[in-house]
């Protein structure tokens, strides 16, 4: 069993350059990015906040591409 990691970002400590209004492609965004860098991500919107789910052993390499965009 792989031990799994949750994010939570709330909406409005988004950078402005994300649409707010649509936290749902926000989690999209960030959920591609992260894939794209190898990391088994699942992002969604939870009604006050984005939440990231990623495998624990992922979660400094999450944790750097989260800081890029600068989410975190």
């Amino acid at each position: 069993m792989t031990a799994i990691t949750t994010i939570r970002i709330d909406h409005s400590t988004l950078p402005e350059r994300f649409d707010r209004a649509r936290p749902d492609a926000v989690a999209e965004v960030i959920e591609v990015t992260l894939r794209k860098d190898g990391i088994n991500a699942e992002a969604s919107d939870v009604i006050s906040h984005l939440k990231i789910e990623l495998p624990t052993a992922q979660l400094v390499a999450a944790a750097a591409v989260l800081a890029e965009l600068q989410v975190i």
